[in-house]
């Protein structure tokens, strides 16, 4: 099959890889219908996480060609969305809401790869989520979304307890923070601020909306998000960039008392314990746990209640990834959908 590999940073190549093979009795082979590049892959593309021929790609769904005789939850031609995080969803962690922290816990990401045409997924019947049917062309791009950045965005509004009544800032304007302000709008939020310098993001915010926009970054941002909500801050703030400006900015930008979901991958990140002392907020975050959320957002996108798929702004074929790498690197692109 062919798959993408990074080599080294900046070196991604489409080469032919081994086709995958049912190993445990609890796997299961997946032909994917579509993939696509995440923002954190760009962390080894430009040197940050270490790379070296690595197979590339955790975000995938598509249709189960084989399964482990273990596995009784999904069948062959079932069409299934994944997490990007393999887990047994029946652990003591599973079972509280957080599967990314699954004690067989697995990352799709570099193990396994699905930047390709097939993926091997262990613990099939925990991390697999099959659909009501066979879905139409025009649904598989938000599909695909739900596996990853979807399902990331939804996490951080409910870690910022996003609901009636309360004031969202989305700190980040890229593919996850834009899932963000879609999931606070489906919570029911009643103000969403998107914090966004890109006129072409700020349009998909307010189509996923967004209330307000606003341009300014570190303390300006936070001065212009406490004007906003009269001086106090926002209840609700999601994180969804990873930066040092971008976490001080969001636990800047949230009232005491309110509640921070953080979802950007933070290296680097370094808080004075005396600043969140004196901030007095709520903190959770982390590799989200899809599969928690996977059954609702699949059945909204297959009612057609959300259309997450529009955060794809470049498609191009496999052969291709390099130059969607490229074009997100460069800001070209938000999120760039690979088709097989």
């Amino acid at each position: 099959m062919r798959g993408v590999v990074m080599y080294k940073a900046g070196d991604v190549r489409v080469e032919d890889r081994d086709d995958p093979k049912i190993i445990e009795p609890t796997d299961a082979v997946v032909r994917l219908t579509a993939t696509c590049i995440c923002g954190s892959d760009l962390w080894p593309y430009r040197g940050v996480e270490p790379a070296d021929h690595t197979a590339m790609g955790h975000e995938y769904a598509g249709v189960v060609e084989e399964v482990g005789s273990d596995v009784k939850n999904v069948k062959p031609g079932d069409f299934v969305v994944g997490s990007f995080v393999i887990s047994d969803n029946t652990c003591e962690i599973c079972r509280s809401g957080y599967q990314s922290g699954c004690v067989h816990r697995e990352f799709v990401a570099g193990a396994i790869g699905t930047q390709a045409e097939k993926a091997r997924i262990p613990h099939a019947d925990g991390t697999l989520v099959p659909t009501p049917g066979q879905p139409d062309e025009d649904l598989i791009p938000s599909l695909l979304a739900a596996s990853d950045v979807l399902g990331t965005g939804w996490y951080g509004a409910v870690a910022a307890e996003a609901g009636p009544g309360k004031t969202v800032a989305v700190v980040g304007d890229g593919a996850v923070g834009l899932m963000a302000v879609l999931a606070a709008k489906q919570l029911g939020a009643e103000r969403i601020t998107a914090m966004s310098r890109h006129p072409e993001r700020q349009e998909l915010a307010r189509y996923y909306g967004a209330t307000d926009i606003v341009e300014e970054r570190g303390d300006e941002g936070v001065a212009k998000i406490k004007e906003l909500t009269g001086g106090l801050g926002a209840h609700s703030v999601v994180e969804a960039v990873g930066t040092q400006e971008s976490t001080m900015q969001a636990i800047g930008a949230t009232r005491p008392g309110g509640h921070l979901g953080f979802v950007g991958v933070n290296y680097d990140v370094t808080i004075k314990g005396i600043d969140l002392f004196f901030a007095g907020i709520h903190v959770e975050g982390g590799p989200a746990p899809v599969r928690r959320f996977l059954p609702d957002l699949i059945q909204l996108i297959w009612d057609r209640k959300i259309d997450p798929g529009r955060v794809f702004d470049l498609t191009l074929p496999l052969d291709q990834a390099a130059e969607g790498y490229t074009a997100m690197d460069e800001r070209r692109a938000t999120k760039v959908l690979l088709t097989l």
